[in-house]
């Protein structure tokens, strides 16, 4: 049974997962997700020598019942706040994020001095997957300009999101990074991660016959596989 202690940090509901130790792994879930799943990866840890710190991203969790939205802005602010309270606290710091967490990362980490960072089904290229999903919900940019917001079956599309999107770019990520893909993945395709992998001098695995949330049976190997080799 590896222990967990409930935390506020700053108004975030958090998890302390696993024995003290002098390294700690944020964690940082994706969408429709919440700090509890970070259980299985926290016990992985454990047995590398490293506790986890997993959190509510705004509007998952315990945080569903607030106006506090989940975009871009307020997950930056939260992240940072989670990373001052982690390297105020332990000598050494890395991250594990999945999904809209990875997005999020990038945007509030590239000058964090992290000795790892791990990215499950990442988003990379925010841009091209609102694209798509405009082009999925037959939704304009003039229209979206417009409207300033449009609910899809997706996720609401926002003016102002996306032109935080455009305007910021990733053009730096200097932390060693090993990403697990799936082939199968439909919100980023291949090329978008290998360009990723490629440019900032990441490893990449790449699972054949795996969907972005990895949620069938035989991924838990997988993962756990994964895990076990870059934890």
């Amino acid at each position: 049974m590896i222990t967990r202690q409930k935390l506020d940090i700053g108004g975030i509901p958090a998890i302390l997962w696993g024995r003290p130790s002098e390294r700690i792994y944020i964690y940082v879930h994706g969408k429709m997700s919440r700090k509890e799943y970070a259980d299985d990866f926290a016990r992985t840890a454990e047995e590398k020598g490293s506790q986890t710190l997993s959190f509510d991203l705004p509007e998952h969790g315990e945080r569903t019942d607030t106006h506090y939205r989940c975009d871009v802005w307020n997950g930056v602010r939260d992240l940072n706040i989670i990373a001052d309270y982690a390297f105020e606290r332990w000598d050494s710091a890395a991250l594990f994020a999945c999904s809209l967490g990875a997005y999020f990362s990038l945007n509030a980490y590239p000058e964090r001095n992290f000795e790892k960072c791990l990215f499950m089904s990442p988003i990379l290229d925010m841009e091209r997957l609102v694209r798509q999903m405009m082009l999925w919900a037959g939704v304009s940019e003039s229209q979206l300009e417009e409207k300033r917001e449009i609910p899809t079956d997706i996720d609401t599309l926002r003016w102002d999101y996306y032109q935080y999107i455009l305007s910021h770019p990733i053009t730096e990520w200097k932390h060693p990074t090993a990403i697990l893909y799936g082939a199968r993945d439909n919100l980023q395709p291949i090329e978008v991660i290998r360009a990723f992998a490629d440019r900032f001098g990441a490893s990449l695995t790449v699972s054949e016959q795996s969907e972005h949330p990895f949620m069938s049976p035989a991924d838990a190997e997988i993962v756990n596989k994964w895990l076990n080799e870059n934890i």
